[in-house]
């Protein structure tokens, strides 16, 4: 009985929620497609100089709008490969995935554009570590990240979308198992995009 009525609740606030979402006349979903510069902060405390390059890259998001105000963001890309040097010099790369959530709150009384702002957390996960011998890096690391956009509807179902996240991303450096410091990647992701409401 009890399981019956969680999950009678919760098909409630999820009617209820679309409901609001869709007051305006737009429904609650979003897709978004960006190309995305990432530019790395890399702070690094090993004394090795690390450091990792600046890449271009594609990504793909989800926003669910709760109400005409407040939304969730799921921040998608494929895993990306990275050079990793020291002091300038390369020494090998990794791979990493980097899925974000945002909650998010947009401004909807402006006229002709949609500001919006964010806070949410990020997971990343590195495989493919291909280092010096005795070099090696954490599995995953959790982190948060910000976020500030905007977004210019062009009709009821398309708009052109700009987009800054900084987002805080570290691993830690071991040698030969024994940590020896940490590389502080923290990128700052600048992107421009579609999306499509419906």
């Amino acid at each position: 009985m009890q399981k019956k009525t969680i999950v009678a609740a919760a098909m409630a606030v999820c009617s209820a929620t679309t409901v609001m979402a869709q007051v305006s006349g737009e429904g609650p979903w979003l897709v978004r497609a960006r190309v995305v510069n990432l530019d790395s902060a890399n702070s690094d405390s090993t004394g090795l100089g690390l450091s990792i390059d600046n890449k271009t890259l594609g990504e793909l998001d989800f926003t669910y709008f709760y109400t005409k105000n407040v939304a969730t963001e799921l921040v998608l890309t494929t895993p990306q490969t990275q050079r990793v040097y020291a002091n300038n010099s390369q020494i090998g790369s990794f791979r990493h995935l980097p899925p974000t959530l945002m909650l998010q709150y947009h401004f909807t009384d402006m006229q002709g554009f949609k500001p919006y702002v964010g806070a949410g957390i990020n997971y990343t996960k590195f495989t493919g570590v291909s280092l010096p011998p005795g070099l090696s890096l954490s599995s995953d690391q959790w982190g948060g990240a910000l976020q500030a956009g905007l977004d210019i509807p062009l009709d009821k179902n398309w708009s052109i979308n700009f987009d800054i996240k900084k987002v805080y991303i570290s691993t830690n450096v071991y040698n030969n198992g024994v940590r020896i410091g940490e590389l502080k990647v923290d990128p700052m992701l600048y992107a421009v995009g579609v999306g499509y409401r419906y």
